[in-house]
């Protein structure tokens, strides 16, 4: 099944991709949307307390491994996240209208950026991918490609609407 559209919210460390993702989702949610979440770290670290029976099977070699409570069911796929989630995700299709993944700078999605003065260069000056900008600051630094749309932090219904405009524009993509 085809993957449902998703958006990588990118930024420096510190610059409030988190808390941009928590607030959208509500938002997204009053829109009509049943949004997905995945977290992307560049950091390598384990998924799996170390000793635990769970990182046990994945180091005996388990292609897939899981840990199901009554609160929900966690999957871990041994593959670089390029070739594993935008397929795994497919999967999904039928439970969510869009996926945010926060973070994944250098992943194939489209991205917003969530950028503030003083904690690195504007990514969107680099990357043709970035679509939008949400900024805390009065105005774009000058390097900013032309025509970049810019959202104010606390915009969060016209976050949401240009989001939704997206994931419905995608989903309709063959």
């Amino acid at each position: 099944m085809k993957a449902p559209p998703a958006l990588s919210v990118i930024g420096w460390s510190g610059a409030g991709k988190t808390t941009l993702v928590e607030r959208l989702v509500p938002e997204l949610r009053a829109q009509g949307l049943r949004v997905g979440v995945v977290k992307h770290s560049s950091d390598p670290h384990p998924l799996h307390r170390p000793g635990s029976d769970t990182a046990r099977f994945e180091h005996s070699g388990a292609a897939l491994v899981g840990f199901a409570t009554p609160a929900g069911v966690q999957l871990t796929v041994k593959d670089e996240p390029a070739k594993a989630l935008l397929p795994l995700l497919g999967r999904f299709a039928d439970a969510v209208d869009l996926v945010l993944v926060e973070g994944w700078k250098e992943g194939p999605l489209p991205k917003l950026e969530v950028w503030r003065e003083g904690l690195g260069s504007l990514l969107a000056a680099m990357r043709s991918d970035v679509l939008a900008v949400v900024t805390d600051a009065p105005r774009l630094p000058e390097d900013a490609p032309e025509g970049l749309r810019r959202f104010g932090t606390e915009e969060l219904r016209n976050i949401a609407e240009f989001i939704t405009h997206l994931a419905r524009e995608r989903a309709h993509e063959p």
